[in-house]
Formats: C-alpha cells, structure tokens, sequence
C-alpha cells in the first residue's frame, strides 16, 4: 500500500515536470526567442501600429519578456520573481487580446493570446505543484 502511494507521487510528479517543462519551453520560444529574433521586422512594428501603439513599445515588450521568460527557466531565480513573471505575462496576454478584438474586432487573430494564456495557466499550475511537493 505504502508502495503505491509512492509510485503515484512518482508519476505525479514526472507529470508534472513533464507539463511545466513543454509549456514553459514554448513560452521560452515563442515569447522569448522568437520575440527577439522577428521583433525588429518591418511586419512586426506594424503589427504594433496598427494596434495604435507607438515603435518604442515593441522594444519594450522584447525586453520585457526576454526577462520574464528567464525568470520562468532558470530554477535558480526566487519564487516572488518567478510570480511576477507569471503575472506580467497574463497582463501581455489579455491586454493583447483585448487590443486585437478592439482593432480588428473577432478574427482569428485573437486565437494566439488564448492559445498562450492557456500555456502560462498551464506551466503556472504545474509550477505550483511542483513547488508544493519540494516542501
């Protein structure tokens, strides 16, 4: 019996790296190293001027989420970072749905910041288990 319960700890546990680690590698990439190689492209500062944002907050959403996706992969950085991480890139991901749907109004557009947020409350969740079963 005592056996068992160790056993699905075990696989709970491996889960749960398992789900923290795909979700928060594709917020790596896709938030992080994609964001620096494409946000300097002609296409992607229109993007943001069609959203009605001025050129300088491209460069501040790179460099804001280059750091915040650090946070998230190097284990070493604190718990209240890795949370402030966490919660800057739910206010990216709403506020960019919310700027989509206001400018180009319910086009398919709108399926990434969904698509994301759904990641960030994955690795989040799998992050806290992992986080409660270390103490």
């Amino acid at each position: 019996m005592v056996g068992a319960y160790f056993y699905s700890f075990a696989c709970r546990m491996k889960r749960d790296k398992i789900l923290f680690w795909v979700t928060t590698g594709l917020i790596f990439l896709f938030q992080g190293v994609l964001e620096v190689v494409f946000s300097q492209s002609e296409m992607a500062k229109e993007s943001i001027r069609a959203l009605g944002y001025p050129d300088y907050f491209g460069v501040m959403l790179m460099v804001f989420k280059v750091l915040g996706v650090l946070a998230l992969v190097i284990p070493s950085v604190p718990a209240r970072v890795k949370e402030w991480a966490y919660a800057g890139f739910g206010i990216d991901f709403i506020a960019a749905f919310v700027s989509i749907l206001a400018v180009n109004g319910l086009t398919g557009d709108v399926i990434a910041p969904v698509v994301f947020m759904g990641l960030l409350v994955g690795s989040y969740t799998a992050y806290h288990r992992l986080q409660g079963k270390k103490a």
